[in-house]
């Protein structure tokens, strides 16, 4: 069996991995009401509270190595404090069982949970399309086979300024949502019969979406209806991101394309993007914040495979 942590910015996560076999824990970081996030000082002492009560819930007692991610992404400076919580109980766990503990990033995590939902872990040695779409992150990403760090993902695409999640949860908590919002703002965004002429901007094929929000602003303060607003936040994401991956097949031709991160699992970007390609999408399980990916990642490097 194989155990991993993973402490992001709003959930504490931990999971086993026997067999092939995935049982992943979370509990959500709380936000106060009308907040739109939390500082690292509060995400890191609610990690600290959480992982003692998710430990209860797992058996470690044939744990074979530990993973954990031990920042956002593999690249030189990438930080935050709130992945040091994960890293200090996968420490103790590794010493206390006696095993190897590998570190990875919390977005490589991302991607091998997303390839183990989509029964696709095969695709670690070949070229493809990774894209992470989440409340810190929106990038796509470029992934090959790498001999030290399972796979390497470059960034290819990127948001200039607002990421996509931070979109969703500000105009959902501007709606009277409760943060983190996409899967009330997805809900909602159904029940409209609106239909909206988007023309994303794109620039050197990153995108901007800082005008959606402003946009969201300015149709709440003219009296539109919530359901509207929704549906149009989500379809500028969705056609905004639709139109980056146009630009990325143009250059890497029809390689596999794979989406993870929370944003992943809205239903009307998996519909904008399925009209037009053949891509992976993790379930929403695997697409949210979850340690199943670096619980992947420990036995991959103890195995060698």
């Amino acid at each position: 069996m194989f155990f991993g942590i993973d402490t992001s910015n709003y959930t504490t996560s931990v999971a086993i991995l026997n067999e092939g076999e995935i049982k992943n824990e979370k509990i959500m970081l709380k936000v106060k009401s009308g907040e739109k996030g939390l500082r690292q000082s509060d995400a890191v002492f609610q990690h600290t509270v959480n992982l003692p009560a998710l430990l209860d819930r797992l058996d470690l007692s044939n744990i074979e190595a530990v993973g954990v991610s031990d920042k956002p992404r593999n690249t030189e400076g990438s930080y935050m404090p709130c992945f040091l919580a994960g890293v200090s109980a996968a420490t103790a766990a590794a010493k206390a069982c006696g095993v190897q503990l590998y570190r990875t990033s919390h977005q490589v995590g991302h991607i091998l949970a997303a390839l183990y939902s989509c029964n696709r872990l095969d695709l670690i040695r070949e070229r493809f399309i990774a894209f992470h779409l989440s409340g810190g992150t929106t990038e796509a990403l470029l992934v090959s086979p790498d001999r030290d760090r399972i796979i390497k993902a470059e960034i290819v695409s990127e948001s200039l300024d607002l990421k996509a999640g931070q979109a969703i949860d500000r105009t959902g908590v501007m709606l009277g949502m409760s943060f983190p919002c996409g899967k009330e703002l997805d809900l909602l965004s159904q029940k409209s019969t609106a239909e909206f002429k988007i023309k994303p901007t794109i620039i050197n094929g990153n995108c901007s979406l800082s005008g959606v929000e402003n946009k969201a602003k300015a149709m709440l303060e003219n009296g539109e209806a919530r359901e509207d607003i929704a549906k149009f936040v989500l379809s500028y994401i969705s056609k905004t991101v639709s139109s980056m991956l146009d630009e990325l097949v143009k250059v890497n031709g029809e390689i596999p394309i794979v989406f993870s991160g929370g944003v992943s699992s809205n239903s009307l970007l998996r519909n904008t993007i399925n009209e037009k390609y053949e891509a992976y999408f993790a379930q929403p399980e695997f697409s949210l914040d979850n340690a199943a990916g670096v619980a992947i990642y420990a036995e991959l490097k103890h195995k060698g495979l």
